[in-house]
């Protein structure tokens, strides 16, 4: 408790000391516009939506993708677009805690919600009928079924994660991000993809314990990223925390603060989705075990 009070604390005098400086500071803080990231959001959103409404008007209102995952990815894409469009990001480049904060939207909100909406269904009615049928085509070849069931593989898709999280928090790589634009938009599509794997193969193919076990490592590994970043006795991410002496923090209290974002809310959300898997393991104890099968099916 004493950890979260004092990050909750700084986070408020970063914030106190931002509105003293006066309308330089803001008059810079706004949305971020660049294509890149802009395409990608909208396309898909235009894609899910028209998906949807060919769907359900074949099938039915609420047939092939229930109105909940119509919600749940709604919810994540727009988690998604706050955290890489809003103020927010542009406030990730300048104050490492909130670029903390931009990424773990990314990887332990947006990604589960998006991933628990089955959006391939959806995405794939979106398209117009000739490459639908071309995309249904090559998903179907043997080495594009080998190369999905490889990358959705629990096991895999946890390693996939943990990878990419502990390669692009080297301070290096971290610095390089905050300096050059298509490393920055390389680390966030590693993040959201390896993230988008990771949940997807715990809510679609692995059982109940083995998604407790992935999610229990996952939580413990991002947890040691995070003390290590908020107990370094020396700032190790020079670039990033340049700015924070404007935010009313030194470089040092910067980092600590960011590692205390990882550390504790991720690892709370990781900790709450453990323990749902928990409750649903315990609750089908009594029930013949079954292979890998989808949270949605068992539930029904």
């Amino acid at each position: 408790m004493r950890t979260i009070a004092a990050a909750v604390t700084l986070l408020l005098l970063a914030l106190a000391q931002a509105h003293a400086h006066g309308e330089a500071t803001h008059e810079r803080a706004e949305w971020t516009l660049d294509p890149w990231i802009l395409t990608p959001l909208l396309v898909s959103a235009s894609l899910y939506a028209a998906g949807v409404f060919v769907l359900w008007r074949r099938a039915g209102w609420g047939r092939g993708i229930q109105p909940w995952q119509v919600a749940a990815y709604v919810f994540g894409w727009l988690a998604l677009t706050t955290a890489l469009v809003s103020p927010l990001h542009w406030l990730g480049e300048h104050l490492f805690t909130f670029h903390m904060i931009e990424h773990e939207i990314v990887m332990v909100l947006a990604a589960p919600l998006i991933a628990a909406s089955r959006p391939l269904g959806a995405l794939l009615w979106g398209l117009p009928k000739r490459f639908r049928i071309g995309m249904g085509l090559l998903l179907r070849t043997r080495l594009a079924a080998q190369l999905w069931r490889f990358l959705t593989r629990p096991v895999n898709a946890m390693v996939l994660h943990g990878v990419a999280i502990w390669i692009w928090h080297a301070p290096l790589l971290f610095d390089a991000a905050v300096t050059h634009d298509p490393v920055h938009r390389l680390q966030h599509l590693s993040f959201l993809l390896t993230a988008l794997l990771f949940w997807w193969s715990l809510i679609r193919r692995a059982d109940y314990g083995v998604a407790l076990g992935h999610l229990f490592v996952t939580m413990l590994h991002t947890s040691v990223l995070g003390a290590l970043m908020a107990l370094a006795p020396r700032v190790l991410y020079q670039v990033q925390t340049a700015d924070a002496p404007s935010w009313g923090l030194t470089p040092l209290e910067d980092q600590q603060l960011a590692g205390v974002m990882m550390w504790v809310p991720a690892g709370t959300v990781y900790a709450g989705a453990a323990l749902a898997f928990a409750a649903l393991w315990i609750s089908h104890s009594d029930k013949p075990i079954v292979s890998a099968g989808t949270i949605e099916e068992r539930a029904r």
